[in-house]
């Protein structure tokens, strides 16, 4: 069974609300209390469902101390530092510090294709550059390179990588990624459809985007897991699954935008490239919210 950490369970990739074409600072704190009331065991701010490509550095950075702040320790906060520019994943890194946020989370760098050396060197920036722990985001499909698990293996011999969010959907990875480091690398999923499938071979947790909209269930199904409740965990899952697959039926964070919205959480409002979601999906969304017991 997965070992304990404080990084462990279900942790929110928030979205970042949005009125009028700013920040919505309001909207995002009452975001960040609600998900803690809720059961979420951390907070995911600035990662791609934070709608971070579109987000000024400024943005970004008030993003993460407004979490942090709204947080005031009573869960983990991992900030997104993302950059396919080291010197600029250094400088989020380095801001996330300063601003208390309990980790930081380093997607590979996404166009440039570097090479596995060059990806080793990117983290190891980091790493040199701070003093909290860095989770290594490995999601190909977005990024298009994937980080080997012998360069993983390599990083982790550094003081601060801690471990992975592990969207390659690939679910032989937690398998050997726990063979080559061990079971103290922690490994979050990045996936929702097959996070109860990757806490079997070992995960630890996982960084969820429908935990957004269904916060509690979320935590529960990890919790259920964590405590070796199998079976409690796969009648979540049930609930869950017309909700996984409508949340993505069109970009991620849209749908858990609308979510939201349907909550009467936040304000649907997306940036460009982005749109909110059509109606027909809206409608899949709101009959998997129904269906999980998240509306009447």
């Amino acid at each position: 069974m997965a070992v304990k950490t404080k990084f462990g369970g279900s942790f929110t990739a928030l979205v970042t609300p949005f009125k009028n074409g700013a920040l919505d600072e309001a909207g995002l704190r009452e975001l960040v209390n609600w998900q803690i009331e809720q059961g979420s065991h951390g907070l995911v701010p600035v990662g791609t469902t934070g709608e971070s490509p579109t987000l000024t550095h400024d943005e970004h950075n008030k993003v993460t101390e407004w979490v942090v702040e709204e947080a005031k320790g009573r869960v983990p906060v991992i900030a997104g530092a993302g950059s396919n520019s080291t010197k600029e994943a250094v400088a989020l890194a380095k801001h996330a510090e300063k601003a208390g946020a309990d980790a930081v989370l380093v997607v590979t760098p996404y166009y440039n294709k570097p090479t596995q050396e060059g990806m080793y060197h990117h983290f190891k920036a980091v790493n040199d550059a701070i003093g909290i722990p860095i989770f290594i985001y490995n999601i190909p499909p977005r990024s298009v390179v994937d980080l080997s698990v012998e360069t993983m293996t390599r990083l982790f011999e550094l003081k601060n990588i801690a471990g992975v969010k592990d969207a390659t959907a690939n679910l032989a990875r937690v398998s050997q990624q726990r063979h080559a480091m061990g079971p103290d690398f922690i490994q979050l999923s990045g996936e929702d459809m097959t996070a109860l499938a990757y806490m079997a071979a070992g995960g630890h947790g996982c960084i969820s985007v429908v935990a957004n909209v269904a916060p509690k269930h979320c935590a529960d199904l990890m919790s259920a897991v964590l405590k070796g409740d199998y079976a409690g965990a796969l009648k979540i899952q049930d609930r869950l699954t017309p909700l996984h697959d409508a949340i993505f039926k069109e970009p991620g964070l849209a749908g858990a935008k609308h979510g939201l919205k349907l909550l009467g959480r936040v304000h649907e409002e997306v940036r460009l490239p982005l749109m909110p979601v059509t109606p027909p999906t809206g409608k899949v969304i709101r009959d998997a919210m129904v269906y999980a017991g998240l509306l009447n």
